[in-house]
């Protein structure tokens, strides 16, 4: 009987530990980041191989607890125990004490079962919430790295369309001034093309004309060779 008293009652205090612990783990106001920074200290690195056979050694000790609460229950609950209790009005506090005590046995053992579940359930969630967190803030730095990166990329098509644009514009000067040179050449190059058609010209009328001025010459020497040979033959005849 005392066995039985201080096995529930170690029960009892282990729900009450259970309570505390969940309502802890759901204060507000203490994040999920600090929670996993909490499980990351190197006790619980340690416990962790033993973690596991801890856990399902309390459940399953849990699970028979309740399995014999519900057999109590069952027990002092049913129709022979209530019509002795009848019978003998003396029995009939002790078998209600009974019912009562497995009945609270009962809710102690199911609670606790409950909660242990409750609170993996809760620390796993907690540490899960914290990887998403980081994992956000991450993608969250890399979609701001992302944004400025696009940004600066977009400044610089615009520097380079400005930059192109002047260019362009530059380049069109160019080549108004180059048309305009150009033309300027080709009107120095018809004038230039015009001279020497005419120094052509007066070059072939001089070569003409000197030709000219040859066969007068020529002519001339001619006639003055008679004139000569005539004036000596007349000369000749006066003698």
């Amino acid at each position: 009987k005392d066995a039985m008293t201080l096995q529930w009652t170690a029960v009892a205090f282990f729900l009450y530990a259970e309570i505390v612990v969940n309502l802890i783990l759901c204060i507000p106001f203490i994040s999920a980041r600090r929670w996993r920074s909490v499980f990351s200290w190197r006790i619980w690195s340690w416990l962790s191989p033993y973690w596991n056979k801890c856990f399902f050694a309390i459940i399953m000790a849990l699970i028979i607890l309740f399995i014999d609460a519900v057999r109590e229950v069952q027990k002092y609950s049913g129709p022979e125990p209530m019509q002795d209790a009848k019978v003998n009005p003396t029995l009939y506090d002790h078998v209600y004490m009974k019912l009562f005590r497995a009945q609270r046995n009962l809710y102690i053992c199911g609670f606790s079962l409950f909660l242990w579940l409750i609170m993996r359930r809760v620390v796993t969630l907690l540490n899960q919430v914290a990887i998403s967190m980081e994992n956000s803030e991450g993608l969250q730095a890399q979609m701001d790295n992302a944004f400025k990166a696009a940004k600066k990329h977009q400044e610089d098509n615009q520097t380079l369309k400005a930059a192109l644009l002047e260019e362009e514009k530059s380049m069109s000067a160019s080549k108004q001034q180059l048309k305009l040179e150009a033309e300027k050449l080709t009107g120095q190059l018809r004038a230039a093309e015009e001279a020497v058609r005419k120094s052509n010209a007066e070059v072939e009328a001089m070569r003409r004309q000197a030709k000219g001025l040859a066969q007068e010459y020529d002519r001339l020497l001619t006639e003055h060779h008679q004139l000569q040979n005539l004036q000596t033959a007349e000369d000749k005849k006066d003698q």
